[in-house]
C-alpha cells in the first residue's frame, strides 16, 4: 500500500482555484504529487467560497501549497495548539505533517477564504471492490431500493452518484462505502436498523442540489449499533448528522461543513451511548447539541462522549446541551456527558440568548447533570463568551423552563482572547437553580480565574456551590 493516497478528482463537484497544493514524503527527493482542491461554502451571514482538500498518510509528508489569490504575508496554521511551523517563499507555504491531522489554513488572517486540509490514516480495512459479497455502484443515478441486491456492502465507487428518490434506506447488518474521489447526492436513513457502517473517503455532498432543501445527511432513527466513519457531509439543508431515539453510536474521523439557516453538524435527542471522535465541523448553527424529548423522539439523553474534536460554529455554538425536551411532562433528564481534548476555532453569534462556545441552557423542565468539560482550547473568537450555564425559557423553543442544572466540572479550560462579553451562570429561579460547578484551571488570555468575582464571569442569586481551584 503507498504511504501516500491522493485520490481521484470528482468532475461534478466545483474545484477551488484559490491554491495548488503538491505532497510528498518528508525527507523524500522524489516527486510531488497533485492534490485536488475543491471550494466549499461557509458562513451563513454571508456565504462564501473556502477551500478543502483530503489525502491518507502513514508516513510524515511535506507540504507545498501555493497561494494564487493574494500575496502571502502571513499564515496561521489552526488549530493553534498544534505548534506546527510553516515557511512562506514566492507565495508558496510550506511545512511538515507528522501526523494525520485537520487543519485550517489562512492566508494574511483571513478565515473565510482559508483552506481547510485533512490529512488522514491510511485505511487498512477497506473493502475490496473485488469481494463478490459487495456491490460497485458506478457513477451515474441510482435508485433507493437497496438496489436490488444481498451484498453486505454497497460501494461507491469513484466519481458523482445521484440518488434518484434522494434516500437510501439502509437495512441492518449492511455496509455503505463511499470511496475516496466518490461523492453521493443523496440522504442516507437508517431506521429502526442496528449493525449498520458508513464509512469511506467519499462524500455526502448536497450543494447546489435545491431539491434536497428538506434532508440531512445521515438520519439515524430508532437505530442501534451504527457506526459512520471518515467520510464528509458537504453543505447539507439541515443536519449533517441527526440521532433520534438511538443507542450504541460511533462517529469517527467525519468532516461537516454546512451554511443555511439550522444546518447543525451532528445532533442527539433522546438517545445514549454515543461516542464523537476526530471529527472536524464548521457549521452554520451548533456544531454538537445534546437534546432530550423532540419531535416523536421521547426519553432522556446520557452517556455521550466527545473526544479530539476541531469545532467552529460560523454561527450558534460549537457545543450545546439542553434546550428541548418532554414539556407537557416532567421533563428529560440529560446526564453523563463528557468533552475532552476539543480546540474550538470560531464561535460567532451576534444574538446574545444564543452565546456560548460551550453552553448548557436546560429548557422544557429538563435537568442537565453530571457534565465535563477538560483539556478545551477556544481560540480567539469574533462574536459571543466562553460558556453560558442557564435554566431559562426561551420564547422561541420552550413553553416552559427548564428544571436544574448541576455537577458540572470545567477543567483545564484555555480561552486565548479576552473578556469582550463575561460568561453568564444564571438559575431561573429558586426552584429552578444551578448548583455545583467547579472551575479547575480555567485561563482566560493568559490569566488565571480564580473567583467567581472575576470580570470574566457574571452569576445571578439562583447559583450554589462554585468552587474555583
Amino acid at each position: 500500500m503507498k504511504p501516500i493516497i491522493c485520490y481521484p478528482l470528482i468532475q461534478e463537484i466545483p474545484q477551488s482555484q484559490d491554491y495548488i497544493i503538491r505532497i510528498r514524503e518528508a525527507g523524500s527527493d522524489g516527486p510531488w504529487s497533485d492534490v485536488n482542491v475543491y471550494g466549499v461554502k461557509v458562513d451563513m451571514h454571508q456565504v462564501r467560497q473556502a477551500s478543502m482538500a483530503y489525502f491518507d498518510m502513514s508516513v510524515p509528508v511535506e507540504l507545498e501549497i501555493e497561494c494564487k489569490y493574494t500575496e502571502v504575508q502571513t499564515v496561521d496554521i489552526r488549530p493553534l495548539s498544534y505548534e506546527i511551523q510553516s515557511h512562506i517563499q514566492a507565495n508558496v507555504i510550506s511545512f511538515e505533517l507528522k501526523d494525520p491531522l485537520k487543519l485550517s489554513i489562512e492566508v494574511n488572517g483571513e478565515r473565510f477564504r482559508n483552506l481547510h486540509l485533512f490529512g488522514n490514516g491510511l485505511e487498512t480495512d477497506a473493502p475490496s471492490m473485488h469481494d463478490p459479497r459487495v456491490h460497485v455502484i458506478q457513477p451515474g443515478i441510482h435508485r433507493t431500493e437497496w438496489l436490488e441486491t444481498e451484498a453486505e456492502v454497497l460501494y461507491f465507487a469513484p466519481g458523482m452518484h445521484y440518488i434518484e428518490e434522494t434516500i437510501l434506506r439502509i437495512p441492518s447488518c449492511k455496509t455503505v462505502y463511499i470511496d475516496g474521489g466518490a461523492a453521493v447526492a443523496g440522504s442516507f436513513v437508517c431506521e429502526r436498523v442496528q449493525n449498520v457502517t458508513i464509512r469511506g473517503r467519499g462524500m455526502v455532498y448536497l450543494a447546489d442540489f435545491h431539491r434536497f432543501s428538506a434532508f440531512r445527511g445521515i438520519r439515524l432513527i430508532h437505530a442501534r449499533r451504527i457506526v459512520i466513519e471518515g467520510i464528509m457531509i458537504i453543505d447539507v439543508p439541515h443536519y449533517s448528522v441527526y440521532i433520534g431515539s438511538s443507542q450504541y453510536v460511533s462517529v469517527r474521523g467525519i468532516k461537516s461543513f454546512s451554511t443555511r439557516g439550522w444546518s447543525d453538524g451532528i445532533d442527539i435527542m433522546s438517545s445514549s451511548d454515543i461516542e464523537i471522535e476526530h471529527v472536524f465541523m464548521r457549521n452554520s448553527d451548533d456544531c454538537i447539541a445534546i437534546y432530550g424529548s423532540r419531535w416523536g423522539y421521547r426519553g432522556d439523553s446520557r452517556r455521550i462522549r466527545v473526544r479530539y474534536a476541531v469545532l467552529w460554529a460560523d454561527v450558534a455554538h460549537p457545543l450545546m446541551i439542553g434546550t428541548h425536551g418532554d414539556y407537557e411532562a416532567n421533563g428529560d433528564v440529560i446526564e453523563d456527558i463528557r468533552y475532552e481534548d476539543i480546540d474550538i476555532l470560531e464561535h460567532h453569534e451576534p444574538q446574545p440568548n444564543y452565546w456560548g462556545a460551550m453552553a448548557i441552557n436546560a429548557g422544557d423542565h429538563n435537568t442537565v447533570r453530571n457534565v465535563v468539560y477538560a483539556r478545551i482550547r477556544v481560540e480567539t473568537f469574533e462574536q459571543g463568551q466562553l460558556f453560558d450555564l442557564r435554566v431559562i425559557r426561551n420564547k422561541d423553543y420552550n413553553p416552559a423552563p427548564g428544571r436544574r442544572i448541576e455537577h458540572i466540572v470545567f477543567e483545564d479550560i484555555e480561552y486565548a482572547g479576552g473578556t469582550l462579553h463575561p460568561s453568564r451562570i444564571y438559575g431561573y429561579d429558586e426552584e429552578r437553580s444551578i448548583e455545583g460547578v467547579t472551575f479547575n484551571n480555567l485561563t482566560i488570555a493568559g490569566q488565571r480565574v480564580d473567583s467567581p468575582n472575576h470580570p470574566a464571569i457574571e452569576m445571578n442569586e439562583y447559583v450554589r456551590g462554585i468552587s474555583f481551584h
